[in-house]
């Protein structure tokens, strides 16, 4: 098993080679995301074996869990009441009719493909329904891109990661060693109620309490934000234990619509932070991967990319946008535009630290289609966007 010192060795040599080649990086298809999915795939089992991580081990749950807390919580604030008041319509439509959509025909797909039971293979599908565009920087950045589409893409990737959140949840507890004991409608009313309940309550609070404060200089209230995230994570898993995810969400989006000072404040201070958190979690994943659990499925493995990607994304979101004023172009520039990244990443580790029958399978396809995701998308993000360009303007 991997030593702390040699978990802090890597991470910081790794973070080191990546700020010395980001400039390279931000000029090329190759992402860091994919270059520290990479550089962990090199050093763990399937390389070098530097990094040996047990994937139901404490530490590789503890990792998942830390780094769910804080990108909810990161998507939650970035929700504005504003933006939802304005351009609320598409987004909608992508998480109501896209996110059901692409889980299902995944599930499909993994059913006829792989053979696992219609659990599984919904869980495979609800890990494969969130989208990621922040890993299309020059998408979600561009100026050239319409802003309805970047919003439409930002808004959606927000909200999908918690929407993901009780599917995941609950098709993981059904499958778990005792599972046929899982009830849905305590899982209902206990953790997606209670969840609910302690989010809107103790965000609610969270902004009453800063707002009560003295003057707090900036970084203070960056480190109070992230404090709220981890002491509402904490409060809610106490019993009668509720959802601690679904209450960080929540709780985010309610501090985040009263309190829009301390939104600002967050995006600007906590990004190194979130970084070193994601990357973390990329190298913890790359560690686990191996090229015999890759494609331990074979041809299916592969099948089963294509269809997340070039199938059930773009259906879903032409099923979701039908009467809308978006064009053609437009709508298939979106449709393609819906990488699976962090969140598909930490739900997949959450599964794979669980004692589930096919958790290794679930996990290594999620892995497949997420690395592949990576690379396709990082290779065709500006292509994509001089294409929508000159598409709209003919």
């Amino acid at each position: 098993m991997t030593t702390y010192e040699t978990g802090v060795l890597v991470l910081g040599a790794l973070l080191v080679f990546g700020a010395l080649v980001s400039g390279l990086a931000r000029r090329s298809f190759l992402s860091l995301t994919a270059i520290f999915v990479v550089a962990g795939f090199l050093l763990g089992e399937g390389g070098l074996e530097v990094l040996q991580f047990a994937p139901d081990a404490g530490f590789v749950e503890g990792v998942a869990v830390t780094a769910l807390i804080v990108i909810l919580f990161r998507d939650g604030l970035e929700v504005e009441f504003e933006m939802l008041q304005r351009s609320w319509r598409p987004p909608l439509r992508k998480l109501v009719v896209g996110m059901p959509v692409t889980a299902a025909i995944v599930a499909l797909a993994a059913k006829a493909l792989i053979g696992l039971t219609w659990t599984e293979a919904f869980l495979l599908g609800a890990l494969l329904s969130p989208t990621d565009p922040v890993l299309s920087n020059a998408v979600v950045t561009n100026p050239r891109v319409p802003r309805t589409v970047r919003h439409s893409l930002n808004l959606e990737s927000g909200l999908n990661d918690g929407l993901a959140l009780p599917p995941v949840l609950a098709l993981t507890a059904a499958l778990a060693p005792g599972g046929g004991d899982f009830d849905w409608v305590t899982f209902v009313l206990q953790d997606i109620g209670l969840g609910l309940v302690y989010g809107l309550v103790l965000g609610a609070v969270a902004s009453v309490l800063l707002r009560s404060g003295a003057d707090i200089p900036a970084h203070q209230k960056s480190l109070y934000a992230l404090g709220c995230a981890f002491a509402i994570y904490g409060l809610t898993v106490l019993p009668p234990h509720g959802n601690g995810f679904i209450a960080v969400y929540v709780g985010a989006i309610v501090l985040g619509i009263r309190r829009p000072d301390l939104r600002r404040t967050f995006e600007q201070r906590a990004d190194d932070i979130i970084e070193i958190l994601k990357l973390g979690v990329f190298v913890v994943f790359g560690s686990l991967l191996t090229l015999d659990g890759l494609f331990s499925e074979g041809a299916a493995a592969v099948a089963i990319v294509v269809v997340t990607l070039l199938v059930a994304r773009p259906v879903a979101i032409w099923l979701s946008l039908i009467g809308t004023p978006f064009d053609r172009a437009t709508k298939a520039f979106m449709a393609w535009f819906g990488p699976k990244g962090i969140a598909t990443m930490a739900f997949s580790l959450l599964v794979l630290s669980r004692d589930l029958a096919a958790g290794a399978t679930i996990f290594n396809l999620a892995a497949l289609t997420v690395f592949c995701s990576i690379l396709a998308h990082g290779l065709t993000d500006e292509p994509g966007v001089r294409w929508l360009q000159a598409a709209t303007k003919s």
